[in-house]
């Protein structure tokens, strides 16, 4: 009986031992579930606690927003300023002036030199497109480049020049056309610049020139108008001295053609009942012999066709100053009187 007890007990205490192992088994796998869910539900909610709260991610998105604003603005900013140096760069060059033909002449002789300087500058399309510097002397009838060009100056043999007068001229002359502003040469004391290359001769008076002549082409002056075109009405007008001169015997007259509203030839002539010969032919003729009796710088019929072109370049009569005389300094290559060629020119237009 005892024997029959224990292997009962025996077999029991397999069953219960089995059965407390798997029970133990199962609490055990229970617990590794829970665990497992358990970090499985933390690390979800981690993020969200790292990143900070809404309004730090609000903050650091305006800050996002805010770099890409001033990223922007500063691009703007550069666009503009590059927009702002362009215009910069667009006053100096093409449309800064008034179409026209533009000129200047010192008022006297340099003392020194013995030359009296001029300038022509014609602007087309807002931009210098043509300059012509040079000069004349009472000492020749050429004008300085002439003189220059024909070997007479002597620049580089007597004074060691790197070249000739009217060959630095032109050099200037480029540079200005290249830079459209005389006030970009820089000077130094002695008026001489180290801007332009092959030109050592002195530039200041050219500088000078060039403003002076480019006042009225600048945009809002008040004289600009003298150097427009398209006033006058197309035709040919004419014009002419009621009497012959009781000093000189002629009895002058002018003829103007304007074609597109612009003046684009002038004649300046005159008859006399003491010759058949108009008044150009006459001095073309030498018989007029002004420069051999009145120690002028040129024939009548030279310097006339001075003041004609003048006329053409500056499309106004009353463009030309006059002095108490009837002279004028702002032509060169003109000594003679020309207020009656002013008169005339303003009768044939029709001007007051």
């Amino acid at each position: 009986m005892y024997n029959m007890f224990r292997l009962f007990a025996k077999s029991l205490g397999g069953v219960m031992m089995r059965k407390l192992l798997s029970l133990i088994l199962v609490l055990l796998l229970v617990s590794v579930v829970a665990v497992g869910c358990g970090q499985s539900s933390d690390p979800a909610e981690a993020p969200a606690s790292d990143a900070g709260s809404p309004s730090d991610a609000t903050d650091d998105n305006a800050a996002g927003d805010a770099t890409d604003d001033n990223t922007s603005a500063d691009a703007d900013n550069d666009s503009d300023a590059n927009a702002a140096d362009d215009n910069n760069a667009d006053s100096q060059t093409a449309g800064q002036y008034i179409d026209g033909t533009y000129t200047a002449e010192q008022a006297d002789y340099d003392a020194e030199t013995g030359w009296k300087e001029n300038i022509t500058i014609t602007v087309e399309n807002g931009a210098i497109t043509a300059v012509d510097w040079n000069g004349t002397s009472e000492a020749t009838d050429k004008d300085k480049k002439t003189y220059s060009a024909d070997g007479e100056y002597k620049m580089v043999e007597y004074g060691n020049a790197i070249a000739e007068w009217d060959v630095q001229a032109k050099a200037v002359e480029d540079y200005l056309i290249e830079t459209q502003d005389p006030n970009a040469i820089p000077l130094d004391a002695e008026g001489h610049t180290d801007a332009i290359s092959g030109a050592t001769i002195h530039v200041s008076s050219f500088v000078t020139l060039a403003n002076e002549a480019l006042a009225n082409a600048k945009a809002g002056s008040d004289d600009s108008a003298s150097a427009e075109t398209g006033k006058y009405v197309d035709g040919t007008f004419t014009a002419e001295d009621a009497d012959y001169d009781a000093e000189t015997g002629w009895k002058e007259n002018i003829t103007i053609t304007v074609e597109n509203g612009a003046i684009t030839a002038v004649d300046w002539n005159g008859t006399s009942e003491a010759t058949d010969k108009d008044k150009k032919t006459y001095s073309a003729d030498g018989e007029y012999k002004m420069v051999e009796y009145g120690n002028a710088i040129a024939e009548w019929d030279v310097q006339a066709k001075a003041v004609e072109d003048y006329l053409i370049q500056t499309q106004d009569p009353n463009a030309i100053p006059l002095d108490a005389e009837g002279h004028t300094d702002a032509i060169s290559g003109a000594t003679i009187h020309v207020s009656n060629f002013v008169k005339l020119a303003n009768e044939a237009l029709q001007l007051k």
